[in-house]
């Protein structure tokens, strides 16, 4: 649930999760105690980011960098199935953040807000309250309407994360969504934690209780999360440098419906592409090739996908510029 009520920040994929191979972070501890978990929205991330993800029609997308702190891009979609749309994105941040001391880095906001062509937002601001408090607030229109308006406030201990959340809380209507998360490094390999759902409305009130865990090896993860609403595993394995493949099951008690899906992703640095491919028990199969246009500041992206059960044929292209 709290992975649904995240809004997604900013573009791109992240590095492998393991130690020798991901970036330094101001919450990595040196002394040989353990490592902090991170946030429990980003347990499954390195196998998701093995995954291409479905484009259709045609996208061009032109990104300016105007300061350290200052980057803006521009979005144009034409599409056949939904309507062709135009984005503005506009992001403020501090590009040093991570090799920031502590105290430098209190109070430094991040702010990221995109616009469409249709007058929905999406905004979002992460303010780094002390060295381990951050507060995040998300607010999200469709046209004229507010859809959704979150704020989450998360304490990143030496071994341990632990956040809360609230989302659309309306006094007048009596409803409200309560978050709580909590994961613990119980090893230098395995973590161990928990989401805590709270909805209250006019004529409904629940709660949802899901425990979480991860296991990683030295080119590995795999991570289970269980509870009444169904369970999410997945399983990531680093093959080599240029080899990746991530494996994933989701089971829903609501929807009564069960999906397994296999994806992989193979780099090759020398021509400057990273292809992503995917097949699933719907009968979906697509993959997505993307190559650098050197020496141009430029990427070209090709994608198909083919949903053998429905007869249905997805192709896209899209151009990164920047």
């Amino acid at each position: 649930m709290g992975s649904v009520l995240a809004l997604s920040s900013r573009p791109g994929r992240q590095n492998s999760p393991f130690p020798h191979n991901r970036p330094p972070s101001r919450w990595d501890r040196r002394d040989g105690r353990l490592p902090n978990p991170g946030s429990f929205d980003e347990l499954h991330r390195s196998c998701k980011d093995v995954f291409p993800q479905q484009i259709e029609g045609v996208k061009m997308l032109l990104t300016k960098t105007l300061s350290s702190f200052f980057k803006v891009s521009h979005t144009v979609h034409l599409s056949a199935i939904a309507p062709s749309s135009y984005r503005f994105h506009v992001e403020h941040l501090q590009s040093d953040c991570v090799t920031l001391s502590p105290t430098s880095s209190q109070g430094a906001p991040m702010l990221i807000g995109e616009m469409d062509s249709s007058g929905s937002l999406n905004a979002h601001s992460l303010f780094h309250l002390s060295e381990r408090i951050r507060a995040k607030a998300v607010f999200q229109t469709q046209q004229a309407q507010f859809v959704t308006w979150q704020f989450e406030t998360e304490y990143r201990g030496s071994d341990f994360t632990a956040a809360a959340t609230i989302a659309n809380p309306d006094i007048l209507h009596e409803s409200v969504i309560m978050v709580a998360h909590f994961l613990q490094s119980v090893s230098s390999q395995l973590v161990l934690g928990g989401e805590l759902v709270y909805h209250r409305g006019r004529t409904e009130e629940g709660g949802i209780l899901t425990l979480a865990g991860q296991y990683s090896g030295s080119n590995w993860v795999a991570t289970l999360n269980a509870g009444r609403g169904g369970a999410h595993a997945s399983y990531y394995h680093r093959a080599n440098k240029q080899i990746q493949v991530g494996v994933e099951f989701e089971a829903s008690t609501r929807t009564q419906e069960t999906t397994f899906s296999f994806g992989y992703q193979m780099e090759v640095p020398e021509a400057n592409m990273v292809f992503r491919g995917m097949l699933d028990s719907r009968c979906i199969i697509g993959g997505v090739l993307e190559k650098r246009l050197c020496p141009l500041p430029a990427t070209l992206i090709m994608g198909a996908f083919v949903n053998h059960r429905g007869d249905k044929l997805q192709v896209g292209l899209g151009v990164n510029v920047g």
